[in-house]
């Protein structure tokens, strides 16, 4: 106990232990001062001390000896020395109290799919009651309804984004196409042209909505990798022609290098980057010319040093970025030793089981319950009645799209993105931070999905900030993120409301309210707020496009 007395007046806190110690054959108890035996007294077979078959140490034995023999006497009395053992109290805190370090929760992951398996099981066991079949696969025909022609078209669309290397081939001449002259408006064409295409592509063959789903998450991400791909290649030929023109330097220009800023540069970063470059810009009559062409040349390199642009042009390089789960191009990535192939296995099977559960889950807790409101609405025409209905079909919707919430995150994030990463042997595989404990919005837009995250900071509020001021960039990005999410919706449910649009442009006042001075800092009523507001918010979105 004098350890712990000690512990308290110091003020400290024992943190709770991420395992228990395994000895095996041993008890640890710690019985104080009365459970070791006074020094020369005489210890008895009976006096619950000593065992009495301890060998006899001769008086004339060495000190070692003796030492070693009475350590093991305190030892074994200490293990039989009470029938109730002392208990060893200290000022320790729980596995959930907020200032515990304690973050192994491992347990609560394996008890989410345990409670999965349970509603299957369940939901088995009731359709088989009541209708002879243990599951009602009704959406089974909108899988396989439209899935060759899913593929031919999702195929040729992942293909045409090739053109961007022969495009970026032209941007390289000396002429008008060069990428600060006209290359730069002809790629924004082609991009534009070609989203349009593409977007309108199912709603011309009348696809079904699980098809256009998937054909519309693919069709964004390939965009957001081509304007990648383009854009930064299109800085490294700038890049290199001016480190070309340095080979003549009275006719050169000396203004500062312009960096491209990485996936992972900082937003205070890009702030001070900028200033740094006026700065230079000032005093570029001081520059050394061989200083500024090191800073060209490290531009033209990636960062591991094994390639350098224009080695990257090839469309080997262009498939492998396409396969890589990232949205940024980098001239080169880290890499893992090899395939790990049974990783890959149990990653795939989770993909299958993760849409199994989502089927059913839809099956038995989302469609029907879309179906009475959609009935019962067509039977009353009061606002009131409504309004009732709407908020009726809203919360029996709330606990099973947080079950497909969850569900989505994990099939995309931990297992499509982890298996797009075995196989591309793509070592930073850093898909999503703790979301789960964001108190805001913009907290959660950084951890939620860090690939969108990454390519909107460095191609969206990077390419603003140099020319708008950091709260219009973050409006400007928060924008168009609104749009696409928008065209996503109306891409699935093949309408066109706004309410996607409006429920993220009204994730900027939430946030101005939750990090103003009465309620920033107040970390377990923002995460409350966060977690009822996405919750909320997603079965009102599926009420509001589906019903209304």
């Amino acid at each position: 106990m004098s350890s712990a007395t000690s512990a308290h007046r110091d003020g400290e806190l024992l943190q709770p232990r991420a395992r228990k110690p395994n000895v095996p054959g041993s008890r640890q108890m710690s019985l104080g001062v009365e459970g070791v035996p006074e020094a020369g007294s005489i210890m008895t077979p009976n006096s619950g001390i000593s065992s009495g078959r301890s060998t006899p140490v001769p008086r004339d034995a060495p000190p070692s000896v003796q030492a070693t023999s009475s350590a093991r006497k305190q030892r074994r009395a200490q293990q039989k020395g009470r029938l109730f053992p002392t208990i060893d109290y200290a000022p320790r805190v729980s596995h959930f109290d907020p200032t515990s370090d304690y973050r192994d929760f491992q347990g609560f992951f394996v008890l989410f799919w345990i409670g999965l398996a349970i509603m299957v099981i369940t939901a088995m066991l009731r359709n088989l009651k009541e209708f002879g079949y243990p599951l009602m696969f009704r959406q089974w025909g909108l899988f396989t309804e439209n899935i060759f022609e899913l593929a031919i078209s999702d195929g040729a669309m992942a293909a045409s984004t090739a053109l961007n290397l022969p495009l970026h081939k032209m941007y390289r001449s000396s002429g008008i196409l060069r990428w600060n002259k006209l290359g730069m408006a002809v790629q924004c064409i082609f991009q534009a042209a070609w989203l349009g295409y593409w977007v309108s592509w199912p709603f011309v063959r009348t696809w079904t909505w699980t098809a256009q789903v998937f054909f519309t998450l693919h069709l964004m991400a390939l965009f957001m990798k081509m304007h990648s791909y383009a854009f930064y290649n299109g800085h490294l030929s700038e890049t290199q022609r001016r480190l070309s023109e340095l080979d003549e330097p009275s006719t050169a220009s000396k203004a500062s290098v312009l960096k491209y800023p990485s996936s992972r540069t900082r937003l205070h970063e890009i702030s001070q980057e900028d200033d740094d470059d006026k700065h230079d810009s000032n005093s570029q009559g001081d520059e050394h010319i061989s200083h500024l062409r090191e800073d060209l040349a490290f531009e033209l390199t990636s960062p591991l040093g094994q390639v350098t642009y224009p080695q990257n042009l090839t469309l080997t390089n262009y498939v492998d970025f396409l396969f890589c789960p990232t949205l940024c191009y980098e001239l080169e990535y880290p890499r893992t030793e090899g395939i790990r192939y049974m990783e890959l296995f149990y990653k795939t099977l989770a993909v299958f089981g993760c849409i199994f559960l989502l089927t059913v889950t839809s099956e038995e807790f989302i469609i029907p319950v879309l179906d009475e409101s959609a009935l019962r609405l067509q039977n009353v025409y009061t606002l009131s009645d409504r309004a009732l209905i709407m908020a009726e079909t809203v919360s029996r919707l709330l606990f099973p799209f947080m079950v497909t919430f969850l569900l989505v995150f994990l099939v995309i994030f931990e297992y499509v993105l982890g298996a797009f990463a075995e196989i591309t042997c793509f070592a930073d595989r850093l898909f999503y931070a703790d979301w789960w404990n964001s108190c805001d919005w913009l907290e959660f837009s950084r951890e939620w999905n860090i690939p969108v995250h990454h390519f909107f900071r460095r191609h969206v509020y990077s390419a603003s900030r140099p020319h708008l001021s950091r709260p219009l960039a973050t409006l400007i990005t928060f924008l168009i993120s609104a749009l696409a999410h928008e065209l996503v919706m109306g891409c699935i449910t093949k309408k066109l409301r706004g309410y996607g649009f409006f429920a993220m442009m009204l994730q900027m006042p939430i946030v101005m309210v939750q990090r103003s001075r009465w309620i920033r800092g107040r970390t377990l009523l923002n995460n409350t707020l966060f977690w009822c507001s996405m919750i909320l918010g997603l079965s009102a979105m599926c009420a509001l496009y589906v019903l209304v």
